[in-house]
């Protein structure tokens, strides 16, 4: 008897973590092998140094060099055979500031890019992306996606320290 609930136990948890996957594994195969996914972020994490650990401790409920939140915030990044538009946050030291305050964070459209995509053996895809035409600064972008969907993208450019944001892929919505 206590076989049988040990086996039914690990049964209902392998059914419970499949199902909390973003996406299955055709569909991930799918969404990258045609460049048209977008990456939605849950959380963002600075590359820690003393001055942002300060900073990040003294916001409310929050631990110096964790990860900060970013659920339910509408960041993404949309990837496309033509065109990669980011709109993404940025927690970090600057090195230059934009005179317009609007325009903080990594936001921008490209479409003039170089996008490299590699596969290891256990189906796990590594993209890098890289910017030409962006007007403040290029980005290069490295993510990582794991075969359900889940995936990190790790974001650099000259003029910021490098800032790693935790998330998943979908597919992008079909326009009616």
């Amino acid at each position: 008897m206590k076989r049988l609930n040990l086996i039914l136990s690990f049964a209902f948890l392998s059914i419970g973590f499949q199902s909390f996957a973003q996406t299955d594994k055709e569909t991930t195969i799918k969404i990258v092998a045609d460049k048209n996914y977008n990456f939605i972020a849950n959380t963002a994490t600075p590359m820690s140094n003393n001055d942002i650990n300060r900073i990040l401790a003294a916001m409310p409920g929050s631990q110096a060099g964790s990860s900060i939140n970013l659920t339910g915030s509408q960041y993404d990044v949309k990837v496309t055979k033509d065109s990669i538009v980011a709109y993404l946050p940025y927690f970090g030291r600057s090195f230059s500031a934009p005179m317009d305050p609007t325009q903080g964070g990594i936001k921008f459209t490209s479409k003039n890019f170089t996008y490299k995509e590699s596969k290891n053996k256990k189906g796990m895809y590594t993209i890098q992306i890289e910017t030409k035409d962006v007007i403040r600064e290029n980005y290069r972008f490295t993510i990582n996606i794991s075969t359900n969907g889940y995936a990190s993208l790790t974001a650099s450019s000259i003029n910021k320290q490098p800032i790693y944001f935790n998330g998943y892929l979908e597919e992008p919505k079909k326009k009616d």
